[in-house]
């Protein structure tokens, strides 16, 4: 008799790992407690996969062998509470799929910036000629990949959720960009447990593997200190020489150092500009070196790549006026760097989903750089609380369209109006990409 495996969630997750779960012969059951959405329904329908939406059966649940539970689901649903109750383990979707593939994988978490990294190192491995996919939070699904593809490498960008899933899965070349507050509503508004989350990426690596990692985070400084990595380690810093292997800065070179061989190069050569993406740059780089892709391919990398949607992406000039779009700025830490970037007057469009933040880093940023706020979601108490002291002009705003118009308003020639909410989008939007969409066509619309 087969064993009977149940995934929670129907999106890219939970589709790709029902999808795989079939191919291995597992008796497949997917439920999604909400409706499934049409492409990912046809996934399952084509597959003849057996699945149910607009709730979870608990007698169709709790007889599993084991259970992939997808990353939206929270630890603490009813569902999985009674699934660990009779003992049943969940795993996340990449925990599966790793037991069906001996490709080497790099994979790259981080509060910020995990995005942009993980596209600029699958760039760079591309470029190079290697046969690499791209999946994990970004692309498809690891599990899909796997099913479909047989690739040699995986870049795979990984959220905190899914780690939380990881037992036995192990990175070849572990990244941890940074660690800073966010969806510490998933960690009983506890910050350790955030952090402890965040290095699971190093979980079970040993002397033979590679986990590069920012010197420069206080967090990730401190939890070194407190942890025994055993593979071998990469650090990179904006702010001290590093003596060994690493990345670091000297005057207005980066350089990276691997095996007492140096590559050098300028920030203007870089793509991607700002201290947030010379750490992104910087992890990339490392990561290439390490699997010995050329110093030339890798410059060249790093300077022809092109950023991803919705991270301070240029939108458009409107009189004068400059706007900028970074939904994807979904914690206080991206929307700091973002803020931190900008050298004009700011009208800034904020608000979404709160997580528990604390907006207490971005007053002095806010203070000296932002001349209004326009609020874009359904409770803006806290930004009106947080910030009525700093900026005279707060606004509130119910759609993207309304957001935008009344931020146009505020503005004069010589200002930049940015999107970087420091929230969730479900509020109001589907999705962070929705957000940054109908902001798009928003302002092209003025």
């Amino acid at each position: 008799m087969s064993k009977r495996i149940v995934i929670l969630g129907a999106g890219e997750s939970g589709v790709g790992a029902a999808v795989l779960a079939q191919q291995k012969g597992f008796e497949v059951f997917v439920s999604n407690d909400t409706q499934i959405k049409t492409n990912y329904r046809n996934v399952l329908l084509h597959h003849n996969i057996i699945f149910e939406e607009g709730r979870h059966s608990a007698n169709k649940i709790l007889c599993a062998d084991e259970v992939i539970k997808s990353p939206g689901i929270a630890d603490n649903a009813a569902i999985v509470a009674a699934l660990k109750a009779k003992q049943i383990p969940v795993i996340s979707e990449i925990e599966f799929a790793g037991r069906y593939t001996k490709a080497k994988t790099i994979c790259i978490t981080g509060s910020n910036g995990k995005t942009t990294t993980t596209l600029l190192t699958y760039h760079i491995l591309k470029n190079a000629g290697l046969n690499v996919g791209l999946a994990g939070n970004v692309g498809k699904s690891f599990a899909m990949e796997v099913a479909i593809s047989d690739f040699d490498y995986y870049v795979l960008e990984i959220s905190s959720f899914q780690l939380d899933g990881m037992f036995r899965f192990k990175a070849d070349i572990a990244v941890l960009l940074n660690i800073t507050p966010d969806h510490l509503d998933r960690y009983n508004n506890n910050f350790q447990e955030y952090a402890d989350s965040k290095f699971r990426i190093t979980r079970n690596q040993t002397a033979k593997d590679s986990f590069i990692f920012c010197h420069d985070d206080p967090v990730i400084k401190l939890e070194m200190q407190r942890r025994t990595i055993a593979a071998k380690c990469y650090p990179f810093s904006i702010r001290d020489k590093i003596e060994g292997n690493g990345a670091f800065m000297i005057n207005n070179d980066l350089v990276l150092k691997y095996k007492n061989d140096e590559m050098h190069m300028t920030l203007e050569e870089l793509a991607l500009q700002g201290k947030h993406n010379l750490y992104n740059s910087m992890a990339a780089g490392i990561a290439g070196r390490l699997i010995e892709i050329r110093k030339d391919t890798i410059k060249q990398c790093l300077s022809d790549f092109q950023n991803v949607e919705h991270r301070l992406e240029f939108v458009a000039n409107i009189h004068g006026v400059e706007f900028i779009n970074d939904s994807k700025a979904t914690n206080v830490n991206s929307t700091w760097w973002a803020l931190e970037s900008l050298n004009k007057p700011v009208i800034w469009i904020a608000g979404g989903k709160d997580k528990g933040n604390d907006y207490s880093k971005l007053f002095e940023l806010v203070r000296l750089k932002v001349k209004a706020i326009v609020c874009l979601g359904i409770d803006n108490s806290r930004i009106f609380e947080d910030f009525s002291g700093l900026v005279k002009n707060i606004v509130e705003a119910s759609s993207a369209a309304e957001a935008v118009a009344q931020a146009y308003e505020l503005s004069r020639p010589g200002d930049v109006v940015i999107l970087s909410p420091s929230c969730a989008s479900f509020d109001l939007f589907e999705n962070f990409e929705d957000r940054g969409r109908q902001f798009k066509k928003a302002v092209r619309s003025l």
